[in-house]
């Protein structure tokens, strides 16, 4: 298949074409390539895509209507993997805009798209952070989530609620997948791993919110990705069952979907720190701190829903995951 992947030089993104790929699908790759995070690193992954046959880069912002327009109206794209997203709970209480300009306008831009291009399915990234201030755990699809903590939960619950008015009104097959906490080799460097093997390995101490005690359904990239290519191969459809009295949240009588996307076993964070200094060799030196505002306590997924509709099965444990991610730290910076 010919297969857009926005966001394809970010964390997510870049693994994500790097299957399509390997399987023989063509990839067409948008990025802006913006600093929210080293722009060098994202060059590096983009640098490790333009040596593959198949794949071709488009540098573009999402919310330049005009720029997506003749994107769509000239690559010939059959289903769109859209991971493109200003991210980041903390840096969204500062920069409001910049998440309302990235998320709601570019993903409108995405949505009118595929509207008007013939696309068969639109698979995008949802977040966990939508849960908000629900405590019922494990968070379930078939829960209303309606009450995010953060501008950045919020416009990735409007990112479900515009797509489901795309499927209702002009049948375009959309899943929106709730990302819990990925983590994993060519990470991004304002996510915790990366953050706590850096100091680590500088002798610095680490910031320890919630005095460690938070819980966290740590998922390995690879595993992610998995799920998002077995997500895409299968285009949402309408639930017959639906019942407009009694109406799941999780799916319609429209072709629409929504899924957790995760490991189905949280962890603690402080275990986790206690991995990775087993990793690394080095104990790490704590500050402990406050939940930050913004954050939720705890997150666990239920990823049954996605395990029944397309096979989806996490496999990686945290003590392989953080030594993978390690081992290729140690090996991308020379440490």
């Amino acid at each position: 298949m010919k297969i857009l992947v926005t966001g394809a030089a970010g964390f997510i993104g870049y693994h994500t074409c790097e299957q399509l790929l390997g399987r023989g699908d063509t990839v067409v790759g948008v990025d802006n390539l913006n600093d929210y995070y080293d722009p060098s690193l994202k060059e590096a992954r983009l640098a490790r895509l333009r040596a593959r046959a198949g794949f071709s880069f488009q540098r573009i912002d999402l919310a330049d209507a005009p720029a997506m327009r003749q994107l769509f109206a000239d690559a010939g794209i059959q289903r769109v993997i859209h991971l493109a997203a200003q991210a980041g709970v903390r840096y969204s209480l500062e920069n409001p805009q910049t998440y309302v300009d990235s998320n709601v306008t570019g993903f409108l831009n995405v949505l009118e798209g595929c509207r008007y291009n013939g696309v068969e399915h639109l698979v995008y990234a949802s977040t966990s952070s939508v849960y908000g201030a629900n405590t019922h755990m494990p968070f379930t699809e078939h829960e209303p989530a309606d009450h995010p903590l953060a501008i950045y939960g919020a416009t990735k619950r409007a990112n479900e609620l515009m797509a489901h008015s795309y499927a209702h009104l002009f049948g375009l097959a959309c899943t929106g997948l709730r990302f819990f906490t990925v983590y994993g080799p060519w990470g991004r460097p304002d996510m915790a791993l990366f953050l706590f093997t850096r100091k680590i390995l500088a002798g610095e101490p680490i910031q320890v919110f919630n005095h460690g005690r938070h819980q966290r359904d740590f998922t390995f990239v690879e595993d992610i990705v998995e799920g998002v290519i077995r997500a895409c191969d299968h285009p949402a459809t309408g639930n017959p069952a639906w019942d407009s009295d009694a109406p799941d949240p999780a799916t319609s009588y429209a072709p629409w979907r929504i899924f957790n996307i995760g490991n189905n076993q949280p962890v603690e964070l402080l275990h986790y720190i206690r991995v990775l200094e087993e990793c690394l060799g080095r104990q790490a030196e704590m500050e402990m701190l406050p939940l930050q505002p913004g954050d939720v306590p705890d997150t666990w997924a239920s990823a049954h829903d996605l395990q029944q509709a397309v096979g989806y099965q996490p496999a990686t444990p945290v003590e392989e995951g953080v030594r993978r991610f390690v081992d290729w730290y140690r090996d991308y910076y020379r440490v």
